[in-house]
């Protein structure tokens, strides 16, 4: 039977540095729902006609893509609207993980999915693992690396589900507030059982 780990977490914790590390030493394929979401919203999708017939042409940049930055703030000051939005995309997204978990040779695949519980796709995997770090720490990142203001921030966290509620649910929590060197040992344990 194919492992299949639920790679998840907060916004900002970690995901991305265990992926990475669990695809460059262990070779392991990586489904990464955040470029399936990007696939979604392509240029020519019916899911970007239907975001424009929405919210207009002003969500488009010159190019023809998707504001993503604009969309940002509307759908994380709009509870609805994001409802509206990920009901587009999620399908598409599950779709899109099925398609890669059934033509996988490999006995292990990571499945990195931001909003694991949240929308639904605990049944996509074998074991949960939840990076986590300190609630500071979260915000701090977010905001140096999206380039946010603390509120921008705020709004994005609470926008899914609280940390402590994905550690409960988790099979692995991975410890992202101390080091690397700390984290990454923590994986290669994990990787083990």
């Amino acid at each position: 039977m194919k492992r299949i780990i639920g790679l998840t977490g907060g916004i900002a914790t970690g995901k991305s540095t265990v992926a990475n590390y669990l695809a460059n030493t262990y070779k392991l394929p990586i489904l990464d729902a955040d470029i399936y979401a990007r696939d979604a919203v392509a240029v020519g999708s019916r899911i970007l006609d239907e975001i424009v017939q929405r919210y207009g042409k002003d969500i488009l940049l010159s190019n023809a893509e998707l504001d993503r930055a604009k969309l940002g703030e509307i759908i994380f000051q709009n509870q609805a609207e994001r409802v509206w939005l990920e009901s587009l995309i999620h399908p598409y997204v599950r779709e899109r993980f099925n398609q890669e978990i059934s033509i996988s040779s490999s006995n292990i695949i990571v499945l990195e999915i931001p909003l694991l519980f949240e929308v639904g796709m605990t049944d996509l995997t074998t074991e949960i693992w939840v990076v986590s770090c300190s609630e500071s720490q979260q915000l701090e990142r977010l905001m140096q690396r999206n380039k946010l203001t603390l509120e921008q921030a705020q709004a994005r966290i609470k926008s899914q589900m609280p940390l402590a509620e994905k550690i409960v649910r988790a099979d692995v929590v991975l410890d992202n507030s101390l080091s690397l060197e700390t984290l990454l040992k923590q994986v290669d344990l994990a990787i083990q059982i």
